[in-house]
Parts: C-alpha cells; structure tokens; sequence
C-alpha cells in the first residue's frame, strides 16, 4: 500500500494563487510597483530638477518627441511670434531646427537615493538646447521634471501616512477587540467622535497649527501626522472586527492557560492569522491618503513651492486663465487618478484574495 503525503498549501500560497486569478489587479499591481520604482529613482529619471525657470519659456507647449535615422531621437526648438494687434506672444515649432535628445545625459546634478552624487539624467537634450516634452509653467520650469520629482513627495507621503495609521489601527484596534468591556467602549466612542468630524475641516484645523516658521521639510512630517492622526479609524475597526473574531478560538485559549501574556497573545498568535487582509486593506488606504496629500496642498494648506508634489502642481492650475492657455497643467491630475485607480484595483484583488472564505 503506498503511503500518501497530504501537501497542504501556506495563506500566503493561497492568497497569491487567489490574486494571480484576478487579471486586472495584477496590471494594477505592476503599475503600482513601477509608480513606487519612479519614485526612488525621480531625479534619474527627471530630464531636470523642476526648479529652474525660463522666463522665455513661460506657458510654452509640450514638444513633440520624433526620430530619424540620422540624427535620431530630437525635439523642434519653439520661435516666439508677437500678435501685432494684442502684442501677445506665441510659440510656433521651428521645424528648420532640431535640438538632439539622447539617454544618460549630463544635466543638473543631483543624490541619487539621498546620498549618490551623479548628475546624469535618463533622458534629456544632448546638445545643452531646451526640452519641454509636457510644456512649462508659468515661470517656465519643466512640467515632465516637476511631475516625476512629485512622485517621491506624494507616495511617501501615502506609505508613511499609512504605515503611521497602521500603527495605532492595530494598537488601538487590538486592544479594543480582545480586551473589550469599558476599555472596548471608550474606544470606540473615541473613533466615532473623530469619524464625525467632517474630514477636511478637521485636516485644516490640525496643519493651522503648524507654525508658519517652519520650513517645508518640517511641513512635510507635520502634514504626514495630520494624515495619519484622522487616518487610523478605519484601520481601527477593521482590527477589532478580526481581533473580536479569533480570541474564542482554541489556540488563543491554549495561549491563554498556558500563561501568555495579552500582548503577546494579541501579537504573536492572532495578528498573524490575519495579516494578509492587513496588508489588503492597507493598499487600499494609501490612495485616499495621496488624495488627502492633494486636497491639502491644493486649497493651500499642504506643502508649498518650492516643494514639489502632485498637490503643489495643481494647486498652480486654479487659475482658470491659466488652465485656458495652458491646458497641460492639468496633466499631474491625469497621474493623481491613474495612481489612484491602480491602487485601488490592486487592493481590491488583494483584499479579494486573502478572504479565506473564496479559496
């Protein structure tokens, strides 16, 4: 008689064969990798550092990128027109010229990861001329460099918003969800005082106190906590629901009579029987905390110039005037909603796969 082995697969195993299933949030999932990826790399991958402005080249229209065997990849340089009538100025493609564009070129330098000095850049003109593949602003700065540069500012600020929520989420949620009685209730009277505080009324009056004298890194973390301090509730109920769950099962009792402490009960057995959802929920948070980003530096309260996120851009497109002569402004809001959708979709099929009941 042969003897049979009964292989049993891992949660892990189970939720990535649940998620491998669900084709459109794994697109989604490399898209996020690859944003995250654009991210730590920015300043690589930026033909500049979005700060130098040209006043000849205020409002100036994206380039257009073409190729030619013989002189390769290059963009027309613009020659400026004046309207003898409004004496306005206007750009007309030069096409006699051509600027060369090539990759791993010497620009303005720059620490790669924080610490690297280099000073090359992906991509970006060969020749020293002038390359606007997104346009400029209205000072002139490169619209392609400062969109990738605020990249880095506004996913960080959704990991560490998140990651700080996650933290008192758990702690607060755990707690709630095992110990339970008078401490459950205060709890959670806490986090539905705060979920009754409408959202952006709230945000305005936490960053107001940050003082006026700081400066933008130190806005930066202060505008992370405020995130992350309005951020944790949802968090919180979601770990008490699953916390509430799991201690009448038989581990945690086994746990309990052979003298575990709470904490360790709560964070050595029952966390981990849940984690997978964790970590779903938790992609599925970070968008709404790069939308809070956003929200905030777009009505002013955020980060400012020379600051650069996704916030801070479009907060340089209210101007309606502005957006009618220079609709391209608006084009960091095109990466806002294409970061949001990815993260969502990919938390979704996340979220889908490490529920035990659909395996």
């Amino acid at each position: 008689m042969k003897d049979e082995t009964l292989a049993v697969a891992s949660q892990w195993k189970l939720v990535w064969w649940g998620f491998k299933r669900h084709r459109v949030a794994l697109v989604c999932g490399f898209v996020t990798v690859a944003i995250y990826l654009v991210a730590v790399f920015a300043p690589f991958l930026a033909p500049g550092s979005g700060q130098r402005t040209n006043a000849d080249y205020t409002y100036a229209p994206p380039q257009g990128l073409h190729f030619d065997t013989g002189t390769g990849l290059y963009v027309h340089p613009y020659t400026f027109k004046q309207d003898p009538e409004t004496l306005a100025l206007s750009f007309e493609v030069d096409e006699g010229k051509k600027v060369p564009v090539g990759f791993f070129v010497k620009g303005e330098p720059y620490e790669l990861l924080g610490f690297i000095p280099w000073d090359r850049h992906l991509i970006g003109p060969s020749d020293g001329g002038h390359m606007y593949l997104l346009g400029t602003d209205s000072v002139g700065r490169d619209l392609l460099s400062r969109i990738i540069r605020g990249t880095t500012v506004s996913m960080s600020i959704g990991l560490v918003g998140v990651l700080l929520s996650l933290v008192l989420g758990i702690v607060l949620g755990g707690v709630s969800g095992y110990v339970g009685g008078r401490t459950d209730t205060v709890i959670q009277r806490v986090i539905e005082i705060i979920m009754s505080i409408p959202t952006i009324p709230l945000w305005m009056a936490l960053f107001a106190a940050v003082p006026a004298s700081w400066s933008q890194l130190e806005r930066y973390f202060a505008l992370t906590v405020v995130i992350s301090l309005v951020g944790w509730t949802g968090m919180a109920r979601e770990v008490r629901g699953k916390f509430f769950a799991v201690r009448g099962e038989e581990y945690v009792m086994a746990a309990t009579a052979d003298g575990a402490g709470r904490f360790r009960i709560m964070f050595r057995h029952m966390l981990p029987s849940f984690t997978s959802h964790i970590i779903a929920n938790l992609s599925l948070s970070i968008p709404s905390v790069i939308l809070a980003e956003t929200a905030l530096s777009f009505i002013g309260l955020g980060l400012q110039t020379p600051m650069i996120s996704w916030g801070v851009l479009l907060q340089e497109a209210q101007n309606i005037r502005a957006v009618s002569t220079a609709p391209w402004m608006l084009i960091p809001g095109l990466a806002v909603v294409v970061t949001v959708l990815a993260m969502n979709f990919f938390g979704d099929g996340l979220r889908d796969a490490a529920d035990p009941y659909k395996h």
